[in-house]
């Protein structure tokens, strides 16, 4: 009785011992990564139109978004991310519809202070005005523009295009 699970267990020790070892040395070795693994956010900030599709999608609530709207268009100013409660569950980068977020191939996120953790991806004020769009001086050079200018503004306004009243 007591010598065959003996007899076991030295049998799978002696074929583990001859078997292919797969261990890697981190630091020295790379494991090549699938192309779909979860790692550290990215954010194209050029892409990204401040929605907040992301931060909706999240489960817990991770994603802070801040914005602020300048003429027509709103600009973020504000992305930070607790990963200290994030899940990398992926439904954030599904739900960005202009493929702005993405997860990166970076494995290394530790740190040692708590407050660090927080992964800011955007800082940055916006803008104080809307650049021109065209300059008086380009609209003097093709009067066809100026008079689209004015017509798309006279329709706006209510009234028929190049009449009066």
């Amino acid at each position: 009785m007591f010598g065959q699970g003996l007899l076991k267990g030295l049998a799978i020790t002696w074929k583990e011992l001859f078997t292919r070892k797969v261990t890697v040395q981190y630091p020295e070795e790379k494991v090549p990564l699938p192309e779909r693994y979860h790692g550290r956010f990215e954010l194209d900030v050029d892409k990204c139109i401040a929605c907040g599709l992301c931060a909706s999608a999240c489960p817990n609530k991770v994603i802070q978004i801040t914005r602020e709207k300048v003429g027509k268009k709103q600009y973020l100013t504000k992305y930070v991310m607790r990963i200290e409660y994030c899940l990398f569950c992926g439904l954030c980068v599904e739900s960005c519809n202009k493929d702005a977020l993405k997860f990166s191939h970076v494995i290394n996120m530790n740190q040692y202070y708590r407050d660090k953790v927080r992964l800011v991806l955007v800082d940055r004020p916006a803008p104080e005005a809307l650049p021109e769009e065209e300059p008086a001086e380009a609209a003097a050079e093709h009067p066809a523009g100026a008079r689209a200018k004015t017509a798309r503004a006279e329709v706006a306004a209510g009234k028929a295009p190049g009449e009066e009243g």
